[in-house]
């Protein structure tokens, strides 16, 4: 297999890859505050404090909401540098991304494993989200093939 395109990603795009990458992660930082916060205020409608009581649940309410508009927002600003025309190779042995500015080259024995969904491919090291392949850039042959070539290694797996 040797496929290259090139393609510019949005900003949108890359915000959108970026929190499918860290979803899981987010899901269990949520959940650690969500329960914090219901223990807190717990502690406080026990000892009487009614008003910070309810500030704790309704902030164990809102944090998950606020928390990722705000890493959405962050990641859009952040993130605009890789928002430029980039050229993607992949191959047999790895993918590379190339641009103006700098060049990127994985080798597919680094990633733990790869999640395949409708818009990207998800590329994992020690199951910590290091890349994505935005399945617009290749046309419907093309996903076939790598989704075919992830599929024998053992490494893709469906979100």
């Amino acid at each position: 297999m040797d496929i290259s395109v090139r393609y510019e990603p949005s900003k949108d795009e890359v915000t959108r890859a970026f929190t499918q990458g860290f979803k899981g992660q987010l899901t269990v930082l949520y959940a650690v505050l969500a329960v914090a916060l219901v223990g807190g205020a717990a502690f406080r409608f026990a000892t009487g404090d009614l008003g910070m009581g309810i500030g704790m649940l309704a902030a164990a309410v809102v944090s998950p909401v606020v928390g990722t508009w705000w890493l959405r927002r962050r990641a859009r600003r952040m993130l605009a540098f890789l928002c430029v025309p980039t050229t993607v190779r992949v191959t047999d042995s790895g993918y590379e991304c190339l641009t103006d500015e700098s060049t990127t080259a994985m080798r597919w024995t680094m990633f733990s494993h790869v999640y395949s969904t409708p818009e990207f491919w998800l590329l994992y090291v020690n199951n910590q989200p290091a890349a994505f392949l935005p399945r617009a850039a290749f046309d419907t042959a093309q996903q076939g093939e790598i989704d075919a070539f992830l599929a024998a290694r053992e490494i893709s797996r469906s979100r």
